[in-house]
């Protein structure tokens, strides 16, 4: 059965999610998350597209990316293919690291693109790695509250969408929910011991 043609023209807006082979980790030191992150930066350079959010978890990664003249195919098959050939001779691997073809969502309008990177950045606190956002080493969140620069994530358009691009507003916009679940589960703590 031939693969379904994916949506592109130049400017589309997307979101990726790439998961391990069989669920397996495709991160397992800290070496491979930067491996990673310098293959997107040689990847960009290379076919210039523009990265919105990123967040690599152990067995899966999730990027937020807009491309430009380049077709998205292209783009993930050289981030893929380098990214497993170092992986493999790394860990002394023969064959696929990745579970069949990234998956993409094309994101058509400034709602679903605000949405996206905020499930990007929420994505280690649903797994239940870290409790806030900002505790995860390895998502642009950090970028996006100003603690560090980057040079292969852009978060002016994201910023953009609040006002004066406010990363306090970014901030109560990705973690308000969050706070709100924590204060419900110490009230019901609180209760459950009275």
């Amino acid at each position: 059965m031939p693969k379904k043609k994916r949506i592109w023209y130049p400017g589309a807006v997307y979101h990726i999610m790439n998961r391990g082979n069989r669920r397996s980790d495709i991160f397992r030191e800290e070496e491979d998350y930067q491996v990673y992150l310098d293959i997107l930066k040689e990847t960009m350079e290379k076919h210039s597209y523009i990265l919105y959010a990123y967040c690599l978890m152990t067995n899966h990664v999730h990027m937020q990316m807009e491309t430009r003249n380049i077709q998205i195919g292209t783009i993930m098959r050289d981030i893929n293919l380098s990214y497993t050939k170092y992986f493999n001779n790394k860990y002394n691997f023969i064959g696929h690291l990745f579970q069949g073809r990234y998956r993409s969502e094309i994101i058509e309008n400034d709602a679903y693109n605000l949405q996206t990177s905020r499930y990007i950045h929420r994505n280690p606190v649903e797994a239940a790695m870290v409790q806030m956002p900002v505790e995860y080493k390895w998502s642009s969140y950090d970028i996006y509250m100003g603690e560090r620069q980057s040079e292969i994530v852009t978060d002016e358009k994201i910023l953009g969408y609040f006002k004066e691009s406010s990363r306090h507003l970014y901030k109560k916009y990705v973690e308000l929910k969050l706070a709100n679940q924590q204060i419900d589960e110490e009230i019901q703590k609180k209760m459950e011991t009275e």
